[in-house]
Order: structure tokens, then C-alpha cells, then sequence
């Protein structure tokens, strides 16, 4: 690939498109990630008797069911990232691709 076609590429609105949408999804799961972990952990430093407390008077304690649900968020989110990138973000990225092949083999560069 030459410069050209990276440039074709890099100024492709769909191609502009695509990274938009995955910059906005990546940040958003990032940030859903990032505010249930600290919450955990400002929980483990400021409230141990919560997490201590066993929530159905047995020997369980809330802090591991919480703390599961934490590993099976992030498998949620991971799931929906690819979900939705090959769902949504892909087909942009061949259009993308199929339009600059399109264009190439028009000039004969390809």
C-alpha cells in the first residue's frame, strides 16, 4: 500500500466514521469498566464491614458476589465490543476499503 492510498484511506469518511464510533464505544466501555472497579475498591477501603457482611446469613459475604460481578462485566463488555465492532464497525471499515480499491484500480495504481 502506498502513501497515496493511506492518505485515500485516512480522508475516507467512512473510514473517519468508523474511527469515531470506535473511539466513542472504546471510551464509554472504558468508562463503565473504570467506574465499577474504583467503586469496588473505594468499597474494599472504606465500607471492609459491608464487603465482610454475609448477605444471606450464612457464611458468604457480599464482597463475593460483587467481586464476581466484576470478572463477568468485563466478559459482558468485551462481549458487546464485539459485538458491535463486527457488526457495526467492520462493514464500515470494507466499504472504506472497497471504495479506495474502487478508486485505485479507476487511476490504475492498483
Amino acid at each position: 500500500m502506498n502513501d497515496s492510498q493511506v492518505e485515500r484511506i485516512m480522508n475516507n469518511p467512512k473510514f473517519q466514521e468508523m474511527v469515531s464510533k470506535k473511539r466513542r464505544l472504546s471510551w464509554t466501555l472504558t468508562a463503565i469498566m473504570l467506574f465499577v472497579y474504583v467503586g469496588f475498591m473505594l468499597l474494599v477501603g472504606y465500607n471492609k464491614a459491608f464487603l465482610a457482611s454475609s448477605f444471606n446469613g450464612g457464611v458468604t459475604t457480599w464482597g463475593i458476589p460483587l467481586g464476581l460481578g466484576i470478572i463477568v462485566l468485563s466478559f459482558i463488555l468485551c462481549a458487546v465490543y464485539s459485538y458491535i465492532a463486527n457488526h457495526k464497525l467492520d462493514p464500515l471499515n470494507e466499504e472504506t476499503l472497497k471504495e479506495i480499491e474502487a478508486i485505485a484500480h479507476e487511476k490504475g495504481t492498483l
